[in-house]
């Protein structure tokens, strides 16, 4: 029988990607960046550890969606007050902060637990083109139809 082997903490090796979000499709985008977060796409992959990589993504303001979803898909917050309910929708949202769109789509894509809180803090997203990263030099990941990388 094989064995499975668990990586060490030290030996796992973090990338740091830039992905540009002009003209992607938020759903598409989303699932690939926690695939990555995540470190669904190396081989030394485990579900219970984080393996995954850091992601830059920038033109968050510049995400694309279909159908009627710009004036009919709602964004709630809640400010733990009664009656403290805050409702709006994708283009207020993305007139006021652009990032928080990328943001939420990412996070309900990760675990709901302490691993996908960890695995939220490497995602990176940025209003425009410029990004306080350079000096990690981001690989551009080209993220195609057909797969990632």
């Amino acid at each position: 029988m094989n064995k499975t082997i668990t990586p060490k903490i030290d030996a796992i090796d973090r990338q740091w990607y830039l992905v540009d979000a002009e003209n992607q499709t938020l759903g598409r985008l989303a699932s690939k960046i926690a695939s990555v977060l995540r470190g669904k796409n190396k081989p030394n992959f485990t579900p219970h550890l984080d393996t995954g990589d850091f992601v830059v993504v920038v033109n968050a303001e510049k995400i694309q969606i279909s159908g009627k979803k710009s004036q009919q898909k709602l964004y709630r917050r809640h400010s733990g007050r009664p009656g403290g309910m805050k409702v709006e929708t994708f283009n207020s949202l993305q007139e006021r902060i652009p990032e928080r769109i990328v943001e939420k789509a990412v996070k309900g894509m990760l675990p709901h637990n302490s691993l996908g809180r960890q695995l939220f803090r490497k995602l990176k997203v940025y209003k425009g083109a410029d990004h306080p990263h350079a000096a990690q030099e981001p690989k551009l990941l080209n993220l195609d139809t057909n797969g990632l990388i």
